[in-house]
């Protein structure tokens, strides 16, 4: 499904990397009612790749879900930069420390140029903070976001 007009899925990752990626979204979503999406794109065309993710996660209306506990992880692959944004519900619990922490973890496996391997330990980590914060009810939770992973240019 493309989102934005210019989405161009790259060869980022090999198929059995997005699978894994995709696998690691639906089991961290499988324990809460929060909601993990990936957004990948060449370059951030922002100074502050936080502010490039935040721009992303209001375009893709993620503010929308019901307990406000979404979560972005964005990655501008060829500028090396990486950002995660949370949606006030999630942010208000974990802190801003979270997030950074998150950040510095993808970026030690980005250097050693294990790009999926990081991504799916970041997924891992908010998925259980998602669950320890906001955790499953199946009788009142819906995947509220779609799972994919979302390419720009």
């Amino acid at each position: 499904m493309k989102l934005f007009p210019w989405q161009n899925e790259k060869d980022f990752f090999t198929p059995e990397e997005k699978e894994s990626i995709l696998d690691a979204i639906r089991k961290a979503e499988q324990r809460t009612s929060g909601e993990v999406r990936l957004f990948i794109e060449s370059r951030c065309r922002f100074v502050d790749a936080l502010d490039r993710a935040k721009e992303i996660f209001f375009q893709l209306g993620m503010e929308k879900t019901m307990a406000r506990n979404a979560s972005l992880v964005y990655v501008a692959v060829k500028d090396r930069q990486v950002a995660v944004y949370g949606d006030e519900g999630i942010h208000q619990k974990v802190g801003q420390k979270y997030w950074e922490e998150e950040v510095n973890k993808m970026l030690v496996h980005f250097k050693q140029e294990h790009l999926a391997d990081g991504i799916i330990l970041s997924i891992q980590d908010i998925g259980e903070a998602l669950h320890q914060h906001f955790p499953y009810d199946r009788d009142t939770d819906k995947n509220e976001l779609p799972d994919e992973i979302i390419f720009g240019k």
